[in-house]
């Protein structure tokens, strides 16, 4: 891979897919760690492109996920090469298993672990693992590879304690604290580039017609001013929610399609978690980001809360 020195494979993700990718000037690839406000994003730039709340085509067909192993590679790649609209690419690989061009942004959005933790948690259990395995074999077949083994993973404990902690604790790609922080400070240390834009969800519930007025000044996006209203509220938990059938991605794959878009909050860790979550994660999270970006994930707090 040319232009990338990392590679992410995994049981359903494959960032080799991007060396069949044709990036365009103009390209936002939203590079984004798990249960960060991946699909916030996705919404908030589609309606900056479209400029109207009503988007031609649901959400995830405008927005593909190039990475992800449930869609045959040529369809992927079909897909973005005929898309005529400005793109904006999901994936949650790092920008260090990306291709880097100058012509192209790469957005990513932050959010206080603790919260993105136990967002994945309602994530994972609300998936329907029949439907998802078979969709990977379906594209498998396709593209003419072996079927992906699916690890055997043990039953999940009961205890949102114990689950909590074994996230904090968890080397596997996507599905750890590691990983998220490793993903964020990647970012970190590339926002010298002009190309490359850091965001915080907490900014985006404080002020999101602020947030997306800026990031579309940055984008270079121009927006008549009677549409900011329409705009704004279609990208809020509540306009999101009116339009859950376009938003939500692979609607089949879960057992409870309302729990995708699942409450849309900052702070919840503080009802759930408990001090020995708490110091088990202040401890884990100090050894793994350096004190700026530990404050900054935390909106400021003590980098543990």
């Amino acid at each position: 891979m040319a232009d990338m020195a990392q590679r992410y494979r995994g049981w359903f993700v494959d960032n080799a897919r991007w060396d069949h990718i044709e990036l365009r000037a103009g390209d936002i690839i939203l590079t984004v760690p798990p249960k960060s406000g991946t699909t916030w994003i996705q919404m908030i730039c589609a309606l900056l492109i479209f400029q109207t709340p009503d988007l031609p085509r649901p959400l995830g067909e405008l927005s593909p996920w190039p990475d992800y192993l449930v869609h045959p590679r040529e369809e992927v790649v079909r897909e973005l090469a005929g898309q005529r609209h400005r793109r904006f690419i999901k994936t949650h690989t790092p920008p260090d298993g990306l291709p880097y061009d100058a012509r192209v942004t790469y957005l990513t959005i932050g959010r206080d672990p603790r919260d993105a933790g136990l967002s994945l948690d309602n994530h994972r259990s609300n998936t329907n693992l029949a439907v998802l395995i078979e969709r990977f074999n379906a594209a498998s077949r396709a593209d003419g590879v072996e079927p992906p083994r699916f690890p055997e993973v043990p039953p999940a404990s009961e205890s949102i304690h114990d689950r909590f902690r074994a996230w904090v604790d968890s080397p596997e790609f996507m599905f750890g604290l590691p990983s998220y922080m490793r993903h964020l400070d990647i970012v970190w240390r590339r926002l010298d580039r002009p190309n490359v834009i850091l965001t915080h969800y907490q900014q985006l519930k404080d002020d999101l017609a602020g947030s997306m007025r800026g990031l579309a000044e940055t984008l270079e996006i121009d927006v008549p001013e009677h549409k900011w209203p329409e705009l704004v509220e279609a990208a809020t938990f509540g306009g999101m929610k009116k339009r859950e059938a376009d938003v939500v991605s692979h609607r089949d794959m879960w057992l409870d399609e309302s729990r995708f878009l699942h409450k849309g909050t900052s702070g919840r860790w503080r009802s759930v978690l408990d001090d020995e979550d708490l110091t088990h994660y202040r401890e884990r999270v100090a050894t793994l980001a350096g004190p700026d970006l530990l404050s900054w994930v935390h909106r400021g707090q003590e980098s543990a809360g």
